[in-house]
Parts: C-alpha cells; structure tokens; sequence
C-alpha cells in the first residue's frame, strides 16, 4: 500500500517566521577572523597585572568593531598563541580596547614583555553578556574581588554613562592585600558620580592602609536595598561566588537576577577546543555570562 506525504509549509517553520538577520553570515565569520591590531599604550597596575590598551589598525574594522559588557576577544601573539581576555573597557571608546592581563603562562609572560607599538591580533568577541537593559530601573550591586575587577569595569563604565537608568548603584571590591587591589586611580572618579556608592576592602592591611579590612561579603552587611528591584553583578574567583551569592540569596535577590562570569573557562571562544564544556555546556558558547541559578544547575561550574 502507497502512503502519500501531505505537503509541508516549511514557512510555518519559526526560523522561517523570525525576520531575516542580514548580518548573521558576516557575524559569524568576524569571530573566525583575526583583526590585526596594534598596542598603543601599557599600564602597570600591579607586579603580576597590567592594562593594556589595543587599536585595531585598520580604520574600517575599527569602526564597525562592538562589543556588550562581559564579552570576550581573543588575543594573539603572533609566534606564540593566543588567550581568551574579558573586554575591561568603555563601550563607547571607539578608538581602542582596554584589556586587562595577568602574567601567569606562556602568552602572557610575552604580552607582559611588549612595548607601545607592537603588533597583535584580536579575535571576537564573543560570548553572552550582562543583561544591562534588562536591569533597568533596578538598583544595582557591582562585585568583584581580586582579578573579576577587571570584566566588571565595563559594565561599571555601561551604569556610570547611562546613570539615570538606574537606581541606587554600589560597586563592592574586595583583594587578599592592598597591593594587589586594581585601577586605584579611578576610585575618586567613581565615587565622584552622583549616587555611586563605592567601598573597597582587603583581607590584610599595610601600614598605609586606612580602609576596611575584612571579607567582600563583609561589604553587604549593611546594605539596605528592596530585593524585588535589584540586580547584582559578581565577578572573581569561582570559590568567591558561593559565599556572596549565598548572601545575596540572603538579602531576599533572586538567583535569577544575580549574573556571574565564568571566563576562566574560555579557551577557544568557538567551542572546538572542547575544554571550556561543563557537561553538555560550553561555557564558550553558552557563557561566560550565566544567572546564578543556572550556574548552580552546572555541575562542578564552581
């Protein structure tokens, strides 16, 4: 017996439905590409960090390069590899990126041997983002400690530029020792901006130290905000997030209104390399931004 297939209208299809993404193709093969960029400026930030400023050279890529608060590049020596860095910028800096590198391998080690004027290529960006539109209207709490300072100085400079989207705004950042601490030059400017609360503590003090000491956690002690309007962002260690969050968790803030980044996962940035995936997840692909109730449903995430 003969069955016969009634047609099918492929354009009931959702993909058929969404409106066309004319963009899409040449996104995609951005991320495949390598923009040759140059350094224009170094900046020593502490023995083991330094900031580094990258221009991409050519007038049209520079252009029409973007990125969102908590994307990625990946950075190229050529000759020797490249590494996965968080965007520690502006967006609205148009003429460089601010990339914040710690020597720790191989790569590193070169980058940190580089002057003004050496050539690099940059790959991306890539990965998910913080969803700063979405938090709109919210009071926000930027936390970070140690090195997560430096892929929440982007969304810390997105609130700062768009100030009046927000309602009350602290950033929270906390180091083991006060020589490790980032971007000290900038606290006074922060705290300059109208309704920014900043508060900077360290576990161990200096004879020069005259701010607090103690845990990050310690910072939220004494933090009155509505639970049903805020929004957090943290940033640091993995082991770091397990106690703010659970303290966040206890201020009444919803696990799904708390974003964490886990770009110490990244490799690759395409999720061929295979070493950023947490079981089925790659964190390449799927992150590095995650709410923290779907990090907690990642097993050994953090």
């Amino acid at each position: 017996m003969k069955h016969v297939l009634e047609p099918y209208d492929i354009t009931r299809e959702s993909e058929m439905l969404a409106p066309l993404d004319y963009n899409r193709r040449s996104r995609l093969k951005d991320t495949d590409r390598i923009y040759p960029a140059e350094i224009i400026n170094v900046i020593r930030l502490t023995e083991m960090e330094k900031l580094f400023q990258v221009r991409i050279i050519d007038d049209t890529d520079r252009e029409r390069f973007t990125f969102l608060p908590g994307q990625f590049v990946m950075l190229e020596v050529p000759g020797y590899g490249e590494v996965p860095i968080s965007i520690s910028s502006s967006l609205s800096h148009k003429g460089f990126i601010e990339l914040c590198i710690r020597r720790v391998g191989l790569v590193t080690n070169v980058l940190h041997k580089t002057k003004r004027g050496s050539k690099v290529g940059i790959r991306g960006p890539f990965g998910t983002h913080f969803p700063m539109d979405k938090m709109r209207g919210n009071n926000i709490l930027l936390i970070a400690g140690g090195l997560g300072l430096a892929p929440l100085r982007a969304p810390i400079f997105h609130v700062i530029e768009n100030r009046s989207y927000y309602k009350d705004v602290y950033i929270l950042y906390g180091a083991k020792e006060t020589n490790l601490l980032l971007f000290n030059y900038q606290y006074e400017e922060w705290e300059r901006i109208a309704d920014i609360n900043l508060r900077v503590i360290a576990e161990e003090g200096d004879a020069n130290w005259t701010g607090e000491i103690g845990l990050i956690t310690d910072l939220l002690d004494d933090i009155q905000v509505d639970p049903g309007s805020t929004s957090a962002i943290v940033c640091g260690p993995p082991v770091m997030f397990k106690f703010v969050c659970s303290r966040l968790t206890e201020m009444g803030i919803p696990m799904h209104r708390m974003f964490v980044s886990l770009e110490r996962r990244m490799h690759c940035g395409m999720g061929k390399c295979c070493r950023c995936n947490i079981g089925s997840t790659y964190t390449c692909l799927d992150g590095p931004v995650f709410d923290y109730w779907s990090v907690l449903n990642l097993k050994e995430a953090i």
